[in-house]
């Protein structure tokens, strides 16, 4: 592409940097929450409305062009009208006011035509530039076609069926073999294929003709290139750089898949600054990555390639806008970093340009062909594509077809031939199937592991540590499987089976984390953080002795888990251990998540821990300033346990990391953490050579869930053995590594033949023992408990995640109601007004009544009248049948009521703002804004939240509980600041406190301190105050400087919590004293 094309406009501006204000992402666009389909927009649907829309777009914005033509005439008309209405007497010289309407008139005038001017120069640039990019890509097929034939008889195979299908294909395959055969025949100087050595001259002929094709050297980077800025790239990472280099070269598209950590960003910013200064082609080239790394990618490119003008499309309508008319169309700029949504909501401006290249970070986003952000990225105009992931191809044949064909459409454009060509082999041929697979990814993926290439790096420890049940989670786990006994014994029926069992697996796993997951588990109310947060729960037992004895150590800790209501129990046993933390979850915020992480890797950071979830927290961060990762739980996924374990494990790490995995010992976890080690095993045979899985997605059957569930159930409920394990820490770790090296080498051995036919069979044998149904036979009725005979009358709902990941499709036995229109959802934190809940509903009824929906009959409790269930059916069977449609009054009520509920306030915020009224009173804002630590939340927007929190406070869910936890913390806070009052007007009674105060003390109290110390503690107690997080660490740090003490071995040796308890005993004699009431 050439530099004029970006200038077409005669008056473009001069090429600057574009401004940072336009690079940041603006604060209050909080809506940018998509998966990769959008039901709800219709306007977007699949890439025929894609291109529909295109075309709509443009007719308005010509639309809008011939209004304001039709405005500026309509306004030289009535100037002329004006003029024409003078009278006669006034035809002599022209007034003032006639002489300034023509004035604006000729300024109008030349307006338009100036505007013309720039949209013909406009859109002369952007025909130009397509024009260009459609040689360019002509050019690059021919170059394609001749390498990947030479390199694997295998494309021959696709390319000859898109051959007879296609006849343009055919033309242009006929004219790159043409070429070829040309030179070829010319090398033989037409001997008629007769061999023979070729004279001097032929063969310079033949060299010179071949630097006539190529139109550019082989370049070669043997070390860091110069205009990398930001430090000096690694052997590995410029051999990264050369591979994408050598495809551009062969007009190949390809996949970086270096594993996460190796620096994919540095060596994708280093290649296109190839492309800018030894290509003369700065872009255009659009990034799209995640949301959560825009910020990231924005900062790299500033710091290893400075020089680039980046636009960051993102933020509000009007301000991305502005930057389309700007930058994007007068094509002011060189490279376009956005996200995936962005992509959907500006994709006719986008279509406009045509791109140099393509990338997509997080490329596993468009493994699904019929994803709507699939298609709408393949109808963009490019001339090369390049995609980014640290996981790729890890489920089946048809992602790594839909990768494929977006990589190469002219040579993998149809799925049903691609998938073919690997089922006629037979599932007798697996490992001519895995060579196939390596074949034609061969030419496409660079896959490196940082055990190959960074040698400077520790390998990571992975440690399993088995922890054992308490008595409470031991009662919770025991009821989980009474209520479905049938079901876990194999007997429940085809229809709902797998779903009923699903569910059970789940409920296991919550209750192996923690039992208060459940509601009423709690003790309360009142609600306490207390130490029976830490008893009774197994993992919590261990976490707390291991991040006691890591603390000690100097290490810091990541703690991961899938569910984000453990991390609001850590974080309550954060705040109860007096841990510093940080945590992101799925509802964080980008802004917050970059503030958690620059918070969390500052030098000197008083951070000990961060809590994650594995989803939320493992892409795009960089947690290189911890050394110890602690995953709670296990992911059903193994791939996303390791993205999590690659925050700590990347290049930057200068210690030797530690992954500790829990596992509940003789629950469902172990037999999860089974599945997981099978699936990574696979994963090592086949997709770390080639990339792809061919017969992994074996799905989960209803006797491998059976199996889960069984194994060590029968030890939970016939025993009444402690199953806790009480040891030192170094023990049970000790223990762990033992039995995680067993695990190990119970799948080192096997190939790819074994886990293909890994069924039920062997994974029902288990240390010896044999699960499977025959193994059994007789257990079930006469060992493990017999309930009392009772019908299963109550639903069981399955979480979508769970039920995803085991890409289950169960048929529910009750109609299920028609898609609604979309809605907000109604979290009572935001307290929305009545009247908007009403006007949903009777929407939502409206649109079922149109769809001719019944509501179904519930099931009835075993003492319940099941005529009190028909006339709830009949009941909301008639609000269905007379729901009508809102009127357009209606509607703009419903508008304007969404806009009145604190939609902006996360469940996060909300928690923040408990804790804060309980830590500084219900009154004081400023202090819970502090708390609640969001820059959007004002102290005037928490006032306002507040007023409605206190009206409305009986309409949420736990209110009283929450009600309690306030004014317990006001009663708290109301009593220390009596003491500090007690305190400051006991020493005062004293012109020099340090010398003359008096302490009384009693017969009890023991005198381990000097009378000089335990009045200086005071002194500084009071000087300090009571509230202060920091106040024992201020108190100690007084001693160690005061020159009194400076021989004084006993009280500088003191910690903070003996000092805190010296001060305690000493407020309780002040606080006795007679001269203070």
């Amino acid at each position: 592409m050439s530099k004029g094309a970006s200038s077409g406009s005669a008056d473009a501006k001069p090429a600057s940097a574009v401004p940072a204000s336009l690079q940041a992402s603006s604060a209050g666009d909080d809506t940018d929450k998509l998966s990769d389909y959008v039901p709800q927009s219709a306007d977007l649907s699949r890439a025929a409305s894609a291109s529909a829309s295109h075309s709509k777009a443009a007719s308005e914005e010509v639309e809008e062009d011939e209004d304001v033509e039709m405005r500026d005439a309509q306004d030289d008309e009535d100037d002329e009208d004006d003029e024409a209405d003078a009278p006669s007497s006034a035809r002599g010289p022209k007034t003032p006011r006639q002489l300034e309407k023509e004035r604006e008139k000729h300024e109008r005038s030349e307006a338009r035509a100036e505007k013309a001017k720039a949209k013909a120069g406009q859109n002369s640039a952007l025909s130009s530039t397509r024009e260009e990019m459609k040689k360019s890509k002509l050019a690059d097929s021919m170059k394609r076609f001749s390498y990947l034939l030479g390199q694997t008889e295998l494309f021959q195979h696709f390319i000859d069926i898109k051959k007879e299908r296609d006849p343009e294909f055919r033309a242009l395959l006929e004219e790159s073999q043409a070429k070829r055969g040309a030179k070829a025949k010319k090398a033989d100087g037409g001997s008629g294929g007769a061999r023979r050595r070729k004279t001097e001259k032929e063969e310079d002929a033949e060299l010179l003709g071949e630097d006539d094709d190529e139109g550019e050297d082989t370049f070669v980077f043997e070390e860091s290139p110069t205009y990398v800025k930001g430090g000096t790239m690694r052997d590995y990472q410029v051999q990264g750089l050369n591979w994408m280099i050598s495809l551009y070269q062969n007009g190949i598209n390809g996949i970086l898949a270096d594993e996460m950590g190796l620096g994919k960003t540095l060596q994708t910013i280093s290649f296109l600054g190839f492309l800018k200064h030894h290509r003369d082609t700065p872009g255009f080239h659009l990034v799209v990555v995640p949301k959560s790394t825009l910020d990231n990618w924005r900062r790299e490119f500033e710091k290893w390639v400075p020089g680039f003008r980046v636009v960051v499309l993102q933020g509000p309508q009007e301000e991305r806008n502005a930057m389309i008319q700007q930058y994007l169309l007068p094509q002011e700029f060189d490279i376009l970093l956005t996200t995936y949504e962005m992509c959907l909501r500006e994709k006719s401006a986008l279509k406009k340009l045509s791109w140099e290249y393509i990338i997509i970070d997080e490329a596993h986003r468009i493994k699904n062909a019929d994803s709507l952000l699939s298609q709408i990225v393949r109808a963009f105009n490019s001339r090369s594509r390049l995609l980014i992931t640290g996981t790729p191809l890890q489920n089946n044949l048809m992602e790594l077809w839909s990768l494929l064909n977006f990589l190469l459409p002219d040579v993998f454009s149809n799925s049903e031939d691609f998938e073919s060509w690997f089922k006629d082999k037979g599932d007798e041929a697996q490992d001519q199937v895995v060579q196939q697979l390596h074949k034609v990814l061969r030419p496409f993926l660079l896959r490196r592991v940082k055990a190959d290439v960074e040698k400077s790096l520790l390998p990571k420890k992975e440690i399993n540590i088995f922890v054992g049940l308490t008595d409470m989670q031991r009662k919770w786990y025991k009821s989980i499987l009474e209520k479905d006994i049938d079901a876990v014994n194999g007997a429940g029926g085809k229809k709902e089976g797998k779903t009923r069992l699903l569910n059970i697996v789940m409920q296991l796993r919550k209750c192996c984390n923690h039992p208060y997951l459940f509601d009423g588990a709690e003790p309360g109310p009142p609600f306490t953080t207390d130490e029976h947060l830490v008893f009774n729960s197994g993992k919590m037992v261990i976490l707390d002795k291991l991040l006691k004895s890591m603390k000690e150590k100097g290490s810091r800790v990541l703690i991961f888990s899938q569910m984000s209501r453990v991390l609001d129990i850590l974080e309550d046993y954060c705040l109860f251990r007096e841990y510093k933390y940080c945590r992101i979850d799925g509802q964080s915020a980008h802004e917050d998540r970059i503030s958690a992480i620059d918070e969390y890797n500052k030098e000197g950071s008083e951070k000990f821990v961060f809590l994650l979830t594995t989803r939320a927290g493992g892409l795009g961060i960089n947690l290189t300033t911890a050394d110890i990762v602690v995953l709670f739980d296990s992911d059903w996924n193994p791939q996303a346990d390791l993205q999590a374990m690659d925050r700590a494990h990347r290049i930057g790490q200068t210690k030797q990391v530690y992954v500790f995995r829990f596992v509940t010992d003789q629950s469902v976890e172990e037999r999860i953490l089974d599945r997981a080690a099978q699936k990574l095993r696979l994963d090592q045979l086949v997709i770390q050579q080639g990339r792809s899985q061919a017969a992994a997605k074996a799905q989960q059957n209803k006797e491998d869930l059976v199996d889960m569930i069984q194994h060590g159930a029968e030890k939970i409920i016939n025993t009444s053995n402690d199953l806790m394990i009480d040891e030192d820490i170094d023990a049970i770790i000790s223990k762990g590594e033992s039995r995680t090296s067993k695990l190990l080498e119970k799948y080192q051995g096997l190939n790819i033949d074994d886990l293909n036919n890994f069924r039920s069979e062997t994974a029902l044998e288990w240390e010896g023992q044999d699960f499977s149904a025959k193994g059994r036979q007789g257990k079930i009725g006469g060992i493990w408990i017999e309930p009392s005979k009772r019908q299963r009358k109550e639903n069981y709902h399955v979480d979508s995640y769970y039920k995803d990941a085991l890409s289950l499709k169960s048929k529910p036995s009750a109609p299920r109601a028609p898609r609604a229109p979309k809605q907000i959802a109604l979290n009572d934190w935001q307290f929305f007004p009545k009247r908007f809940a009403e006007l949903q509903e009777r929407e939502t009824a409206a649109f079922q009544r149109s769809q001719g929906y019944k509501v179904p009959l519930r099931e009835t409790k075993e003492d319940e009248d099941p005529e009190v269930a028909e006339e709830e059916r009949a009941k909301g069977q008639q609000f269905v049948d007379e729901a009508e449609e809102l009127t357009e009054a209606e509607q703009a009520e419903k508008e304007k009521l969404a806009e009145q509920g604190f939609t902006h306030w996360t469940k996060r915020d909300y928690l923040a703002f408990i804790k804060g009224n309980e830590r500084h009173g219900r009154r004081s804002y400023a202090q819970i804004a502090e708390e609640i630590n969001n820059p959007d939340l004002t102290e005037k927007e928490v006032k306002a939240y507040a007023n409605v929190f206190w009206n409305r406070v009986h309409e949420l869910t736990d209110a009283e509980r929450y009600i309690k936890r306030i004014e317990d913390g006001e009663a708290r806070t109301a009593k220390i600041e009596r003491n500090e009052a007690n305190l400051n007007k006991f020493i005062h009674q004293f012109r020099a406190p340090l010398s003359q105060m008096k302490i009384n003390y009693t017969g009890s109290t023991k005198k381990a301190y000097s009378e000089e110390e335990d009045r200086f503690i005071l002194v500084s107690l009071s000087k300090h105050g009571l509230r202060g997080d920091e106040t024992w660490e201020k108190i100690k740090a007084d001693i160690s400087e005061h020159p009194g003490f400076r021989f004084d071995w006993f009280v500088k040796s003191r910690t903070p919590i003996e000092l805190s308890r010296r001060a305690t005993t000493l407020m309780t004699l002040v606080l006795k004293d007679a001269s203070v009431p």
